[in-house]
């Protein structure tokens, strides 16, 4: 039996509409207290950011983002059924800043590190039991913009990567997650803040 399950938008335009998603493997939405603390970590208003949302399972991480004014949002997950229910969200929202990837993290790094995107904001929430979180931190910098800050979900166990340093951090139940940010970015983001 092919089960599914909701989960609904915390803030934003498209606040309080709901995301469907598949039973799938190693897919546990990010908790909606984590969401909220997470955007308001970063001020709720997203306008005109460019994100990316890796191991996007259910999408939610990404549409909030979407919701709250990024001009673009890029999904990647492997499983098909989780892209295919990321593609019916997209065209129940009308979101047409969000297009979902289906390919391997790890394979869409390697190509998308020499392609010139850039982002703003990244969204790192792998199955736990996959324990990636270093490899893809250490894929990151070159895809980043001055000022980045990089979302990672984790068991609790995560070790930064040399050149990384974490900026706020919480739980929630059993989520650890944090805002990390890459050495490169982080001149120019102090710059910003003390202006």
């Amino acid at each position: 039996m092919n089960r599914s399950g909701k989960i609904r938008i915390t803030g934003g335009n498209w606040r309080g509409r709901s995301l469907s998603f598949p039973d799938s493997p190693g897919l546990r939405p990010t908790p909606d207290m984590a969401r909220q603390r997470l955007f308001n970590w970063l001020g709720q208003d997203l306008a005109g950011m460019v994100c990316l949302d890796l191991f996007a399972g259910s999408g939610a991480l990404g549409f909030e983002a979407a919701s709250r004014g990024a001009s673009r949002v890029v999904m990647v997950e492997r499983d098909p059924a989780a892209c295919a229910a990321i593609q019916r969200n997209c065209e129940s929202l009308q979101a047409g800043m969000v297009e979902c990837r289906r390919m391997d993290v790890m394979a869409w790094l390697a190509g998308a590190t020499t392609s010139g995107m850039s982002f703003d904001l990244v969204l790192v929430d792998p199955p736990y039991a996959m324990a990636v979180q270093e490899k893809v931190l250490m894929r990151l910098p070159a895809l980043l913009k001055p000022g980045a800050r990089v979302y990672v979900e984790h068991d609790g166990t995560l070790q930064l990567p040399a050149g990384w340093s974490v900026w706020r951090e919480n739980r929630t139940g059993h989520a650890h997650y944090c805002l990390a940010m890459h050495e490169a970015g982080q001149t120019t983001d102090t710059e910003q803040e003390t202006t």
